[in-house]
């Protein structure tokens, strides 16, 4: 936790509060020790951004949260049209 924290500019008690705010969850090493994936360390990245615009951790982790599933439903979205213009044309 120490090195992310380290990596991001932050502190371990803003990565604790993400991850109470369920931003990020990351695995735990067998000493008990967070690991966080670089796509969590990007999410919380963003976090940080946000909090120093002077969001709250919450309001922040929420605005990630609800951007990460809007770039989820636009990738499917496009993958369905895509899937769709090469589909054989029922009749």
């Amino acid at each position: 936790m120490g090195r992310a924290a380290e990596m991001l500019g932050a502190t371990p008690a803003f990565l604790r509060a993400i991850g109470e705010a369920r931003a990020v969850t990351p695995l735990r090493s067998e000493g008990g020790h967070r690991r966080y994936s670089r796509y969590q360390l990007k999410i919380a990245a963003r976090v940080r951004e946000l909090v120093v615009q002077g969001i709250s951790v919450e309001a922040a982790c929420r605005i990630v949260i609800l951007e990460d599933q809007l770039d989820e439903a636009q990738r499917i979205n496009e993958e369905l049209r895509r899937l769709a213009l090469h589909a054989p044309a029922q009749g």
